[in-house]
């Protein structure tokens, strides 16, 4: 993994709470889409502070959450307590081979290697799991979360043509030896309302905000609040619906 990259995939630990205030995980409808059925044993990998977490929890017998980070796994083990968490690297699984239903990534496929990945989870998933990956947030399509967030990368139906070093924002690349069929690909798209306060603080969760010092990211704060006072919607209120899409990928262990 690049420097850069290494630094901006550590970042989140240091904001975690506000990572897990403002950050909304994936809807309900993904996890029903990306689960097999009859899974009883799952890892949510990569879990961050527990946003897929809570939603798999009541819907299979066991769920795993695998965090590196000690920092955002305390607040998921405080946010989720009937999950068993575990601090453990998403590319060196501690799962016994072919013991899991499936294996589940929410926004964070794109930090890690795919080969390295792709190759542990088949190890650890049973013939027929599933590997799920979903990236969710607000639709970057709509004009003012496109100036509040930046431009859109992965509403459009078509996915990106994959690169050659096989990592693809919001896409799931897997290596030619990787023992899965082809992924199939769904968009789910949602609202959730939000406050001013709430879609500010959510501006500050990016990882290439939070590695800025304090001054870039006060002006990056206020730069926010501008484009939220600045748009109609808010006119005469604090919270507005705010459009959201989940791309959801799977794919089947063979």
């Amino acid at each position: 993994m690049e420097e850069d990259t290494a630094v901006r995939a550590t970042s989140f630990g240091a904001i975690a709470e506000d990572y897990d205030r403002y950050r909304p995980g994936p809807p309900p409808a993904a996890a029903d889409w990306l689960l097999p059925g009859g899974a009883s044993l799952v890892a949510d990998v990569c879990a961050g502070t527990g946003g897929l977490t809570r939603i798999l929890d009541g819907r299979v017998q066991t769920v795993v959450a695998v965090e590196l980070d000690r920092r955002m796994l305390a607040v998921l083990a405080g946010g989720v307590p009937e999950a068993a968490a575990v601090c453990a690297n998403g590319e060196i699984l501690p799962f016994r081979p072919a013991s899991l239903d499936a294996v589940l990534i929410s926004s964070a496929w794109h930090w890690l290697d795919p080969a390295i990945a792709a190759a542990e989870i088949g190890r650890v998933l049973r013939p027929g799991g599933v590997l799920g990956v979903v990236w969710s947030g607000p639709d970057r399509s709509v004009a003012w979360i496109a100036d509040l967030l930046g431009p859109s990368r992965w509403t459009s139906p078509a996915p990106p043509v994959p690169p050659a070093s096989g990592r693809s924002r919001r896409s799931l690349v897997l290596p030619a030896t990787a023992p899965f069929h082809d992924p199939e690909r769904q968009l789910i798209e949602w609202s959730l309302p939000r406050t001013r306060q709430e879609l500010v603080g959510l501006a500050g969760t990016y990882s290439r905000v939070i590695t800025q010092g304090p001054a870039e990211r006060l002006e990056i704060a206020r730069r926010a609040a501008q484009v939220i006072d600045g748009d109609p919607a808010f006119a005469g209120t604090d919270a507005v619906e705010v459009p959201m899409a989940s791309v959801c990928w799977r794919a089947v262990r063979r």
